[in-house]
């Protein structure tokens, strides 16, 4: 099982765009169906078989997650401010809360669209790799 970062990452931007703008039009809709497009995606770009469409899948999704749940966190902030110090606490509880259930959101519907694109595709390919001849040293 291998990690392409670049997969990753450009699984969780298909994720966030598709999600930010398709949850305007659909609210939960736009949302799951930017982790699965972002899920495939990264497995598209990171081949392997199941198991590395699974991880690659999951870590775009678990990103996504994670800055939502940042940028949750500062809308809380800001709404704190004005709510005084029990409301901010109360609110960053809740926060907190959201903030893992949207990062389980994200994660799940992406691996398992990463998982079902490498196992409809299959593992890679075993690399041929050639021998290397070991370097006679030159005489001076």
């Amino acid at each position: 099982m291998e990690i392409d970062w670049k997969a990753v990452l450009i699984g969780f931007i298909v994720q966030f765009v598709i999600g930010t703008f398709g949850g305007m039009v659909l609210p939960v809709v736009g949302n799951v169906g930017g982790g699965i497009i972002g899920g495939f995606v990264a497995w598209y770009l990171a081949g392997g078989g199941f198991w590395n469409g699974t991880a690659n899948g999951l870590l775009a999704g678990a990103i996504g997650g994670i800055v939502a749940t940042v940028v949750l966190a500062f809308v809380g902030v800001l709404v704190g401010l004005v709510a005084g110090p029990l409301g901010s606490l109360a609110l960053g509880l809740g926060i907190l809360g959201i903030g893992v259930l949207v990062a389980v959101l994200f994660a799940v519907p992406s691996a398992i669209a990463g998982g079902v694109g490498g196992w409809i595709k299959g593992p890679k390919p075993p690399q041929e790799t050639t021998p290397v001849e070991p370097s006679t040293p030159v005489e001076r």
